[in-house]
């Protein structure tokens, strides 16, 4: 996915201060704790470091779920998010801001206001299924979200059938709508840029495009897996957002982070009883083909040592 696209935004200052050690690549991230490590700020903090990213995460909430559904949800005060979003930025050198689930209409407002106090820095947007939560509470998340920060989104991200329901729930063609005609409706709030994932496709695969509303930018296919995933949102936009942060073009930046994630489904592994999680540290596993290491000693193996007597006098 090789393509010219201009910068999101001006590239940020990544000297070092004072002659220390190089800047470190920093990414802050709003969303909620995942408790199985399946999506949420879990899977943001092990995908932006994956790739060279330092990630602050601002919890906005917590999920109470397992591996294989979400039972509820419980969000922080909006302020509590404020607060720990500017003590960060004022602190460091913030190159990119990743936004998952904010769990309100509320801590979406704050968030907003952060972030435009802050217009140099790219915002990766994410929007999860939401299927588990009450229909109101989505059309008041999906509304509060629309209006108020889609109009500071650099790149917008989402599954197919997830950005239609939202972006296009009136959708009457004959055909499902394109990712280029999703990012025609995500433009009206002036979102350059929408990368849509999941997109059926023939013989058993699935496109990941990369789309403004006058071309399509970019293009992946995935072999579609047997397995049902859960993560792999998160995993993704998290990782385009640290690419883009390092100084990466958008093109450079979704063609690696998409290959990471076809990585991390491919070693997949289910923790529990429910659904498949990305495994984000395969990079770290030894090859197979590796030639075996010399068997480390046994720590509970105490041959050859004597225990000194004890003889502290009183």
């Amino acid at each position: 996915m090789s393509v010219n696209i201009p910068p999101l935004r001006e590239d940020p200052d990544t000297t070092a201060q004072d002659g220390d050690a190089p800047a470190a690549v920093c990414v802050l991230v709003f969303n909620a704790n995942d408790p199985c490590g399946a999506g949420g700020l879990a899977a943001d903090i092990c995908a932006i470091a994956s790739v060279g990213g330092h990630p602050m995460p601002i919890v906005t909430g917590s999920y109470v779920r397992d591996s294989a559904e979400i039972f509820e949800h419980h969000a922080f005060d909006d302020e509590l998010v404020a607060e720990q979003a500017r003590a960060v930025l004022e602190d460091a050198a913030v190159r990119a801001v990743k936004v998952g689930f904010a769990g309100s209409p509320e801590a979406l407002s704050a968030i907003a206001q952060v972030t435009a106090d802050y217009p140099e820095l790219p915002v990766i947007a994410y929007m999860p299924d939401l299927s588990w939560w009450r229909d109101d509470l989505i059309d008041q998340y999906h509304d509060a979200f629309t209006e108020l920060l889609l109009p500071q989104v650099s790149v917008l991200v989402g599954n197919h059938n997830v950005l239609w329901r939202w972006l296009l729930p009136d959708w009457e063609g004959e055909r499902p709508p394109t990712a280029r005609d999703l990012a025609a409706a995500a433009a009206q709030s002036d979102v350059p840029y929408v990368l849509v994932t999941g997109i059926t496709a023939h013989d058993q695969y699935l496109d990941n495009t990369l789309a403004s509303p006058e071309s399509v930018l970019g293009n992946t296919r995935f072999e579609r897996f047997e397995a049902s995933f859960v993560g792999a949102g998160d995993t993704l936009s998290a990782t385009l957002a640290a690419l883009i942060a390092s100084g990466c073009d958008l093109g450079e930046s979704t063609s690696e982070a998409l290959a990471y994630l076809d990585g991390c489904l491919a070693n997949g592994f289910r923790p529990g009883m429910g659904q498949v999680l990305p495994d984000r540290m395969f990079w770290a596993q030894p090859d197979d083909d590796e030639p075996e290491d010399e068997p480390e000693p046994d720590p509970s193996d105490t041959s050859g040592y004597e225990i000194p007597p004890h003889d502290t006098r009183h």
